[in-house]
């Protein structure tokens, strides 16, 4: 994989001495996505948040680029050229997905991961192809976006599956959709048909392998990814599960206090 293919929008921000988190984002986000979390951690880490491909301004050469081998490759290129030799790791969602995926290929440059409302994908070829089908109509969606209008119905319809509980009442709701809304639709297409859960390899029988020190991340509301992370947690290797009251799918955005608490006691260097 040529670094080359991949022309990266991250941000760097370096803090003294201190270690540096890396953030992935979900899908539809963008290297803004922990912004109020960092804000909140900033005096105690450095900082490295990348658009992912199909996100953001990243820009990437073909469709290779956009599959979660490809783009785990990409990002330790990218560490090893901005001189990154270990740091920690936190993703969210589909963000998570791909944390997880470098942690267990490449172990030895991450000191703790964090995954918020995450998965190792879908065990069998069954669940991969519904899922397949699943994500084909919702890209089909997406790429009959034209106006600014469609978008934001297609993102407020998204919002409304059960595993995001209540944010649509949350006060940081609309600040959310209106950053989603600075994606490109058939950029996002091109993530869900590539880096979708159906289409990333199963992680599940490499959990036992882990070596890593993981936080599991999980909200009240989402019963659905509360049934994958306990299953995660009895399988993997040097994991612990949180459960965070009263939040669904995106917890840093619906609780960031609870969110950062966890993850400064989780991440804290005298635990190491």
């Amino acid at each position: 994989m040529n670094l080359k293919k991949y022309t990266f929008n991250y941000s760097l921000k370096l803090n003294q001495e201190k270690p540096i988190i890396l953030f992935l984002h979900g899908f539809m986000g963008n290297l803004h996505e922990f912004y109020k979390v960092i804000k909140l951690l900033f005096n105690d880490f450095s900082y490295l948040t990348i658009d992912l491909p199909g996100h953001g301004e990243t820009q990437v050469l073909d469709d290779e680029c956009y599959t979660m081998a490809s783009t785990a490759i990409a990002i330790i290129q990218l560490l090893d050229e901005l001189k990154i030799d270990q740091c920690y790791l936190i993703g969210y969602s589909m963000g998570g997905r791909l944390a997880l995926y470098l942690t267990l290929y490449f172990p030895h440059r991450f000191i703790k991961v964090i995954l918020e409302s995450a998965s190792p994908g879908l065990a069998t070829e069954t669940a991969k192809l519904a899922r397949i089908k699943s994500d084909t109509q919702i890209a089909r969606k997406l790429s009959r976006i034209i106006h600014q209008d469609d978008f934001f119905d297609f993102l407020n319809n998204w919002y409304q599956q059960p595993i995001f509980g209540d944010i649509k009442n949350h006060p940081q709701y609309q600040s959310m959709i209106t950053s989603r809304l600075t994606n490109q639709p058939l950029n996002l297409v091109k993530s869900l048909q590539f880096m979708g859960t159906g289409s990333q390899p199963s992680l599940w029988e490499l959990l036992t392998k882990n070596t890593i020190p993981i936080l599991l991340l999980v909200g009240e509301k989402d019963k659905k990814f509360i049934d994958i992370n306990i299953a995660m947690s009895k399988e993997c290797n040097f994991a612990k599960l949180q459960i965070i009251p009263q939040v669904g799918h995106n917890i840093h955005l619906e609780n960031t206090v609870a969110f950062v608490q966890n993850v400064q006691k989780f991440l804290d260097p005298r635990l190491l």
